[in-house]
């Protein structure tokens, strides 16, 4: 079962189909026009007209693997926007070859626990939760036989940061093995007395393991914490400011909005998100998103690597890194999510890349490598 949302299509960028050649790389004010009056321009710097010719030439060669869909913001202002052919799923679930278009919602899978970030970073600011420390198990009264020293540890900032300690593994062994954590909690009677009742491996807050786990306890607490299934939550307080009208929710067995991978978006409404979260949560005149979550969420609260200058961390649901090239050291963040999906936020060049794609468990090219060869070529450096 899944919740759906359709109403009259209000994003303004469809009409905005400026001819992007008055994009001038050496900082000059040019003019060009949208079909609709005069458009003028400052550009500071931007990628040149045949460097991003020849990167969407690669991605439709297939250098980049199965690409559904590249959508390339900067300032503002959605310069790029690509749409390519290519098998998909729902969700497992194999929808043959589709021809994306902007209006075809598309799994996030993944990048779906970076929307759930923000939704708590919501609910903490209206109340509706009281702080980070109160243990996750405050939440779930129902398990007095899980209530033992050890789970009580677990609060709710090492679930964000997937370092709850709780015995996960969802990486060494593929999602189409019953073994496999995650999978195993979807095929369970009951997903949150299994999340609760595995093994606290490690002390909470020390050790990190990727988890959709810890997100669907998120998820949970912010629908029980305000009285509201997570899908209407999210159309209220995140969707519909930001005008995103068309979205797909899947739900589980028992009906309950998957908050670790459920989500479909289309890759121009993920661009939105990307907005939102480069400029600190605010959308326009409304402060969305409080600065202060938006900022904790994409700092580093778990290390993944022991190079923390250019390896990569991990914030609340949110993936950090730095492009590191000689003494130049630029920041990053992302939401990632299974098969190539991608909110990439450039925060020094004011960068939003999406991406989409259909390579689901198998091996493919790394995600990060076109919105990283955008920001090369924004910096004025070759390509990769």
């Amino acid at each position: 079962m899944a919740l759906r949302w359709r109403h009259g299509d209000a994003d303004v960028g469809r009409r905005q189909s400026v001819n992007r050649m008055v994009l001038a790389a050496d900082g000059r004010t040019m003019r060009g026009t949208n079909g609709t009056g005069t458009l003028q321009v400052q550009a500071t710097r931007t990628v040149p007209i045949q460097a991003l010719s020849e990167l969407k030439s690669r991605i439709a060669s297939g250098d980049f693997g199965n690409i559904h869909s590249v959508v390339i913001m900067r300032n503002g202002k959605r310069l790029h926007e690509w749409y390519f052919s290519g098998s998909d799923e729902r969700l497992g679930r194999r929808l043959g070859n589709i021809t994306f278009t902007a209006d075809t919602l598309h799994d996030v899978r993944s990048v779906t626990k970076s929307v759930t970030s923000i939704l708590f970073g919501i609910a903490l600011h209206d109340g509706a939760i009281k702080n980070l420390d109160q243990p996750v198990l405050d939440f779930f009264p129902e398990y007095p036989d899980l209530h033992t020293p050890d789970h009580m540890q677990i609060r709710l900032r090492d679930l964000l940061s997937m370092t709850s300690g709780l015995h996960w593994d969802e990486r060494t062994i593929v999602y189409t093995d019953p073994r496999n954590s995650e999978t195993a909690m979807n095929s369970a009677a009951d997903r949150y007395r299994y999340i609760l009742s595995q093994p606290v491996d490690a002390k909470p807050g020390t050790r990190w393991a990727y988890s959709g786990g810890d997100t669907a306890l998120i998820g949970e607490v912010v629908a029980r914490a305000t009285h509201t299934s997570l899908d209407v939550y999210a159309e209220r307080k995140l969707f519909r400011p930001l005008h995103i009208t068309q979205f797909e929710w899947i739900r589980d067995r028992k009906s309950i909005p998957m908050s670790a991978v459920g989500l479909r978006l289309r890759p121009r409404d993920m661009a939105k998100i990307g907005q939102l979260m480069l400029h600190h949560g605010r959308w326009g005149s409304a402060q969305i998103v409080p600065a202060d979550w938006v900022d904790s969420s994409t700092s580093r609260h778990a290390q993944l690597s022991p190079d923390l200058t250019c390896g990569r961390q991990y914030g609340h649901f949110w993936w950090l890194g730095t492009i590191c090239d000689g003494n130049d050291h630029q920041p990053y963040y992302f939401a990632n999510g299974n098969g190539g999906q991608m909110i990439w936020v450039d925060p020094s060049l004011g960068l939003v890349v999406v991406t989409t794609a259909g390579f689901y468990n198998s091996p493919a090219p790394d995600p990060s490598s076109i919105p990283l060869t955008v920001a090369r070529l924004e910096r004025g450096k070759p390509g990769r």
